[in-house]
């Protein structure tokens, strides 16, 4: 593809997803294709900006949320957090020694997998001195399967039946990145969305002592990224409960919040190319794939059996 071409089209995909006339996944399928037909003439600034990109959409997407709800939802779910947090990295840290995967990829697999995607991730790399290549390998896989799930959970939601409570709460357990389970389960329904997001981020602060237990364990003195986007989505959910006459304005800020996810998911669609792909190897991508197999099926079988409940 034209180097000039390939910037007219990112513009023109960027325009076309911050528009608001497509949902999030079709953003993110638009930004695979993009990625894997040519040459990204902004690959690293598209990364940066997806990073912080998502962080202010969560905000905003705190605004169309109800503090009440939040906080109900949030408490329900923080043993169930705990608790999948701490099983998945153990099922992940012990898969990725049998199946002999490097031992730094094998633990950011984990803890993206275990805790919240490329956030997760981008959090403990650098405490953890992988270097770029253990990054991308780690970053990659999650990003794909983040992809898959954002297409497939709702389908498999449909057709199990699954009430906007389970799915909500089955995406925010069982999808790696904070995008990808909004966008899930903000094409599942409005109800399916605030449970998702809130347990999803309660969910994200456990970055905080994973990266913490990883600087203690490994001696490190990487400064360590504090998710500080949580704490404003919560003020951002207050706000909304405490001063009911700027609803109309609150909703004007979530429907931006929604569309800056959009824009997220194509940018993050297309960073992922044929060259990333070939970084990734056979032994990572296995990790991956079981242990996101091992989460999502043990989760929605404890959802359906309804052990795990708000």
């Amino acid at each position: 593809m034209n180097f000039g071409i390939s910037k007219i089209i990112f513009f023109l995909g960027l325009i076309l997803a911050a528009s608001g006339f497509i949902s999030p996944p079709i953003a993110l399928l638009g930004g695979l294709i993009y990625g894997f037909a040519g040459t990204h003439p902004f690959h690293i600034e598209s990364r940066r900006l997806s990073k912080i990109l998502l962080q202010a959409s969560v905000v905003g997407l705190g605004f169309g949320m109800n503090l009440h709800e939040v906080l109900q939802a949030g408490g329900s779910g923080f043993l169930y957090t705990a608790g999948s947090i701490t099983l998945a990295m153990l099922f992940g840290l012990g898969l990725g020694y049998v199946i002999q995967v490097g031992r730094k990829p094998a633990f950011l697999i984990s803890a993206g997998t275990a805790i919240c995607g490329g956030s997760a991730i981008a959090a403990v790399g650098p405490i953890a001195d992988a270097s770029e290549e253990e990054m991308a390998i780690a970053l990659g896989t999650v990003f794909i399967f983040n992809s898959i799930a954002l297409f497939v959970f709702p389908v498999l939601g449909y057709a199990l039946r699954m009430s906007q409570e389970q799915f909500g709460l089955w995406s925010a357990l069982a999808i790696h990145d904070t995008s990808s389970v909004v966008g899930a389960a903000a094409k599942y329904g409005p109800t399916a969305l605030a449970i998702a997001t809130t347990i999803k981020l309660a969910r994200a602060l456990w970055i905080v002592p994973l990266s913490l237990a990883t600087a203690v364990r490994l001696k490190s003195k990487a400064r360590i990224q504090w998710p500080w986007f949580i704490l404003f989505f919560c003020l951002a959910a207050l706000l909304n409960s405490l001063l009911p006459t700027l609803h109309p304005e609150f909703r004007m800020l979530s429907r931006l919040g929604t569309i800056g996810l959009t824009v997220t998911l194509f940018l993050i669609g297309t960073g992922l190319n044929r060259q990333t792909v070939k970084h990734f190897g056979f032994r990572p991508l296995l990790q991956g794939v079981v242990l996101w197999i091992i989460v999502g099926i043990g989760s929605l079988v404890l959802i359906r059996l309804n052990w795990i409940r708000l």
